[in-house]
């Protein structure tokens, strides 16, 4: 009688093994953003709602080891605030008026898209260089780079006309 008792032990453990095996095997197979219905599916066991679909994703957890639901838009999604944004970031990326979520500077500063050197611009604070300047006299303001020892924000000195076209700062009567 101890024999079939130890059989169906055996037999009744090999088909937990069975379906163990068989439900492991789909275990930590999704990737991040990835649908999923159960933390078991994640490869980083974590299986939320997203702030913008009610569907539920595979996402990172928190520096802290925690599995909280997205109550914030990731990186590269529309904004109107940055109470929206993962990084509280949302700013400009290009020509386009239309504001998206950035990832903040490593000093943790949220910088607008700004325009390169030789853009036209209006004011400093569209240029990258913060310098929005008249290159030439009938000329376009145009984003340039800051110039001198101090490197400000300078338009080009003209050519004098008191010392036959070299430049500098000396008028007439000046010594």
């Amino acid at each position: 009688m101890a024999s079939a008792g130890h059989l169906l032990l055996l037999s009744s453990l090999l088909s937990v093994s069975l379906a163990w095996r068989t439900k492991s095997f789909f275990l930590f197979h999704k990737r991040m953003g990835e649908a999923c219905s159960d933390h078991a599916e994640c490869r980083s066991r974590c299986c939320v709602t997203s702030s913008l679909d009610p569907q539920t994703f595979c996402t990172r957890k928190t520096i802290f080891l925690k599995c909280l639901p997205g109550r914030r838009c990731p990186q590269q999604y529309a904004c109107s605030d940055h109470a929206e944004c993962r990084s509280r970031c949302c700013v400009t990326n290009s020509l386009d008026p239309q504001t998206f979520c950035t990832p903040r500077t490593i000093f943790l500063q949220c910088v607008p898209w700004r325009k390169p050197n030789g853009a036209y611009c209006t004011h400093h604070k569209e240029c990258r260089s913060q310098c929005c300047i008249k290159l030439k006299e009938a000329g376009h303001y145009r984003c340039t780079r800051p110039s001198g020892l101090l490197a400000q924000c300078l338009p080009l000195v003209s050519p004098s006309p008191w010392d036959g076209g070299a430049s500098g700062t000396e008028g007439p009567g000046c010594a």
